[in-house]
């Protein structure tokens, strides 16, 4: 009986606030007829909406590691890949016209390498984050914008994240040969005459570009379950999401 209480109190909730593009639109239009009704049993508990909920934020969240995690996971995607930080993109651009362009290619290629190492680590952050997720949070993400999850997630465990892999990236930028090839990059630009650049904290600089691509790859996937029928993949997000 608490259940199917706490059921109608959710329904009760979501149908008197605002109308907004949150991930539950398509499920509040199927459950509508059924509050005419004399009974809850048509409607979802809201213990099952916020499982489903958990669920579709732990597949999303697995899928974005997965992704970032192997050779090319950041540097074979344009909207993830790290780019020449530019406070030295100057310093790039001058290599290529005396002939150090694989130097500036390798330096790229090695960052990018270095973000793909650290991204398992998120994992453990984000399943944290989803189980320690209260009522309000869930309110909050429900009747939140396209990005109420990602956002969520962000404001969770962003600074842990950045913690974690800072160190992380710093062992492999050095594992990698991102910091030689910054090392030989800078130097090979010194010593052209009059030239000078900015000084770089690189690893700072890897750490929050992986970050940032984290956090859009997490955004993808919570949009795909929302809008994808085909990315609701386990029963319970089907029947929250709908089929």
């Amino acid at each position: 009986m608490k259940i199917k209480i706490g059921a109608f109190l959710f329904v009760f909730f979501l149908i008197t606030s605002p109308a907004r593009s949150g991930i539950f639109d398509d499920f509040m239009e199927k459950i509508s007829p059924a509050l005419k009704g004399d009974t809850t049993e048509k409607i979802l508990s809201l213990e099952k909406t916020i499982s489903g909920l958990k669920e579709a934020l732990s597949v999303g969240t697995g899928n974005a590691v997965s992704l970032l995690s192997v050779d090319d996971g950041y540097f074979g995607n344009e909207l993830t890949k790290i780019l020449m930080p530019e406070k030295i993109q100057n310093v790039a651009d001058m290599l290529k016209k005396v002939g150090f362009a694989s130097q500036v290619d390798n330096f790229v290629l090695t960052m990018n390498r270095a973000a793909e190492k650290a991204a398992p680590q998120a994992k453990e952050f984000f399943i944290g984050a989803i189980k320690e997720m209260t009522f309000d949070d869930a309110k909050k993400i429900l009747n939140g914008g396209d990005t109420a999850a990602s956002d969520y997630l962000n404001d969770k465990t962003r600074e842990k994240i950045y913690a974690a892999f800072k160190p992380s990236v710093s062992s492999s930028l050095n594992q990698v040969g991102a910091t030689k090839a910054y090392k030989d990059m800078m130097q090979s630009f010194s010593s052209l005459p009059f030239m000078s650049a900015q000084s770089l904290d690189l690893d700072h600089y890897v750490t929050d570009q992986a970050l940032k691509g984290l956090f859009l790859r997490v955004g993808e996937e919570e949009a795909k379950i929302r809008k994808n029928p085909a990315a609701r993949v386990t029963g319970l997000l089907e029947q929250v999401f709908g089929k």
